[in-house]
Parts: structure tokens; sequence; C-alpha cells
């Protein structure tokens, strides 16, 4: 099986004055289809780094890079350009919703650049599958600011998955939310893995981590610990938890 991702030797150097900084540093690595990997590590670890050369955001200084078995590490911008609009979605802490725009207008948004062009009937039919996909069926026609943080937040995974990508990048999706619409929003991510979707989340969360079937732990550029989630959680349950203790406490004298 080809995998989804697959670096090897890759190295990342920005070059601050007379001093070169060594972000990421000979990372070895592959995900498989329908994995869910979550990354994570301290502020300077390299993990946003390698998160925007796994989605063409960014260029390796050296080593290669591979997604779905094409080489992207020297593809000139045009070439990247649409691997990021064929393969990759991308949903990130700030949801990045235009605000005068309808969820299912924001949805259609990666469409308008798609080739060849979609016709319009084409574009609806798939930002409503889309938004039927994250349950936001019923809330195509409201603005962002009609709609919670965490309505918003499953709006902008239905952006990310209009397009068909082999690969779901998200960064933080969790950090704008509370406890209980994390969760929710974990729930959504657990389902789409669970119907073949590859997932690959940075965060810096342990419990948000436990969601996914794999973490890998970065530090000074490097991979210190990958391996697979042992203790996983499962938004279900956890919801219905969190709901429990909220009632205990609101039923104590």
């Amino acid at each position: 099986m080809t995998p989804v991702i697959e670096i090897a030797d890759l190295h990342r150097i920005y070059q601050t004055g007379a001093t070169p900084v060594h972000a990421v540093r000979g990372l070895s690595l592959r995900v498989q289809p329908g994995e869910f990997v979550a990354v994570m590590g301290a502020s300077g670890s390299g993990k946003s780094t390698l998160m925007n050369m796994l989605g063409c955001l960014d260029r390796p200084t050296r080593g290669t890079y591979r997604i779905d078995g094409t080489d992207v590490s020297s593809l000139d911008s045009d070439a990247l350009a649409a691997i990021r609009n064929r393969k990759i979605g991308f949903v990130f802490q700030g949801f990045n919703l235009l605000a005068r725009t309808t969820a299912l207008e924001n949805v259609e948004l990666p469409m308008l650049y798609s080739h060849p062009p979609l016709a319009s009937e084409e574009l609806r039919a798939r930002a409503e599958r889309a938004l039927a996909q994250v349950g936001l069926s019923d809330r195509g026609d409201h603005v962002p600011s009609q709609l919670s943080g965490g309505q918003q937040q499953r709006v902008a995974i239905a952006r990310a998955l209009v397009l068909g990508p082999s690969l779901l990048l998200a960064d933080e999706p969790t950090g704008n939310l509370d406890t209980r619409t994390s969760m929710e929003i974990m729930g959504v991510f657990q389902g789409l893995n669970d119907s073949g979707m590859t997932v690959v989340m940075v965060t810096h969360e342990l419990d948000v981590a436990r969601f996914a079937r794999r973490t890998i732990v970065m530090r000074d550029g490097r991979i210190r610990r990958d391996e697979p989630v042992t203790a996983r959680l499962f938004a279900g349950p956890e919801v219905a938890r969190l709901e429990a203790e909220e009632k205990a406490v609101d039923l104590a004298p």
C-alpha cells in the first residue's frame, strides 16, 4: 500500500543573519492511508515547520517528501498549488470563514479554483454533501455570526473535505474551543477517520492527542517518540461523561 505521507531525511534550515536555524533535522516518517496521527511538541520543537512542509506551504532544505507516491520536494509553485488543491484539506485553529458569506458558500470556495470548472449545481451539491458529513445540513444558509464556535469549525472541516483530499491536516483545531465543543469536534475527526480519511493533527493538548490512533512527539526538530495511543479516548463516551459530571454538580446542594 502506498503511504499517504512518506518523508525521508527531511531538513528545514532557516538563515537568520549569519546563524542557521535547524527547525527540522533529518526526519523520516510514513503515514499510511486511514491513520489518525497527533503531532505534539513544545514551542520550537519543529512541529509547525513539519506541518507547513506536509501541507506544501514550505519547501524542505533537503530530503524528500512524497504524498500519495508523488515526490513534491522540488515541484514549482504552480505544481505545489495543484497538489494542495487536489490532495490536501486544511483545518486551522482560526476558522478563517468569510464573515458575510453563508456556510454553504464558504464550503463552495475551494471549488471555485478547481480545474476543470464545476457547474453551479455541482458546486452546491458537493457543498451540501460536505456539510452533511459534519452534521450541519440544516445550517447551510447561516452566516458565521449565526453559528457557534463548534459549528464554525465544522464548516471549516466541511470546506477542507469538499474536494475529496487524500489527507486532512489540522493545526490546533480545538485551540479556540471549550472542552465539550473540543470533544465534539474530535468526534467529527474520529468519524471521518473511521470512514477512511487520513488525518494528521498538531496539538499541544495531551487529552486531545488521545483521540488519535498514533502520537508523534517532537523536540529540537527531531522525532523523539512515535507510538500508538494505548488509552484512546472516544468522543461519544467522553461527552456523555462530561454531561454526567455537569449534572452531578448542578444537583449538588
